[in-house]
């Protein structure tokens, strides 16, 4: 029991730490998994290491680029080591809302094959803990690790009981994005799904804050590490994982009470934009095309000569939407054509001027059948 209790000392201590001035942003933290002295899986002309950081450092650029609320920092950004134990210590200090930590597969097999996020939490079966013994070996790389990391072994199953002891309190929201970076990586990317798995990994055990590891694909596979080292697979999942991150930020935010309001367009940008009802006590499906830290005057030339937009505020921000919808496949009809214009948008469902989580919004359309 002693060892047991000795764990649960350093995420308290993380805890605690001070948080630093965020500037009413979000911070995401981007973990590209190995580095430097621990090459991570070896494929049969690449090492997991360079296709970790390629894929990190693009999709924080797309993050960083597109997305002006959110502030990105990497736990490496070239080839360095980083200590594990270190990883989510980065996170912790800069008062992280995200953690990422992103990592490719390896498998005895060569037909394996598939992309698969993972969250904290007991290992299910056999095959996942095998996943988080692997990349927790790289423990083993570190100077004095035994007694860093106060007697945990990576190589030993008994070292994973302290994963089922400790309670995981953003579970939800770590399974939420993971979804998300699912979803993308299926739809988006057109990658097997192997889906959302929980297991004991140790970056993610000690952060406090929603964290996912993913295992982009197998490097094991001839096919998927071809894919994961060409220019245009490295760009397709880092442009995934920011679709997710933007569509899991976009929902956080609009979670508060909102009101909505929308400009006449004969009106000359002066003033704050009159305030209309949105929806009159029913569910109706939009499409947000873009969100803003300031005011922007509604006309057609502001969003691309889309003439029929909305405004919606919450938590000090602007949200931009087209398209008012009794059916949600209507609303999805009109999100595959503004694509073309913006490809980030994205379904929500609006009712008495405030916005629903979109399961909801349709379990309820469905009952109410």
């Amino acid at each position: 029991m002693k060892l047991l209790l000795l764990f649960f000392i350093p995420f308290n201590i993380y805890a605690s730490l001070p948080a630093p001035d965020k500037d009413g942003k979000w911070v995401i933290v981007i973990d590209p998994g190995h580095g430097g002295k621990d090459p991570g899986a070896l494929g049969s002309f690449s090492r997991e290491k360079n296709i970790n950081l390629a894929i990190a450092l693009q999709a924080g650029e797309y993050i960083a680029k597109n997305l002006k609320n959110v502030k990105v920092v990497y736990t490496r950004n070239d080839d360095s080591t980083v200590d594990l134990i270190e990883r989510p210590r980065i996170a912790n200090r800069n008062n992280a809302d995200l953690f990422i930590s992103i990592h490719t597969n390896w498998a005895k097999a060569s037909g394996v094959a598939g992309s698969e996020t993972y969250i904290m939490g007991p290992a299910k079966d056999d095959e996942n803990l095998a996943v988080a013994m692997k990349e927790n070996e790289v423990i083993l790389l570190e100077d004095d690790y035994s007694s860093k990391y106060q007697g945990f072994d990576p190589k030993s199953p008994e070292s994973y009981i302290i994963f089922t002891l400790m309670q995981n309190v953003y579970q939800k929201q770590s399974t939420n994005l993971a979804l998300k970076i699912q979803t993308q990586f299926t739809e988006k990317v057109q990658r097997k799904n192997r889906g959302v798995k929980q297991a004991g990994f140790w970056v993610l055990f000690n952060t406090t804050m929603p964290s996912i590891l993913i295992e982009t694909g197998f490097i094991t596979n001839p096919v998927e590490e071809k894919f994961l080292n060409s220019s245009q697979g490295k760009d397709f999942m880092a442009s995934a994982i920011y679709r997710a991150c933007s569509e899991y930020v976009n929902e956080i935010d609009a979670r508060s009470g909102i009101s909505a309001q929308k400009r006449d367009e004969s009106q000359t940008g002066s003033g704050e934009n009159p305030e209309v009802p949105v929806s009159d006590g029913k569910i109706i499906f939009m499409v947000q095309v873009a969100n803003s830290a300031s005011d922007t005057e509604i006309k057609p030339g502001n969003f691309n000569g889309i003439n029929d937009i909305t405004e919606l505020k919450a938590n000090n921000r602007f949200k931009y939407a087209t398209g008012r919808f009794d059916d949600y496949t209507e609303a999805v009809k009109l999100r595959k054509k503004i694509e073309l214009i913006y490809p980030d948008a994205f379904v929500i469902a609006v009712k008495d001027n405030k916005i629903l989580p979109l399961q909801q919004a349709l379990e309820q359309k469905r009952k109410s059948k």
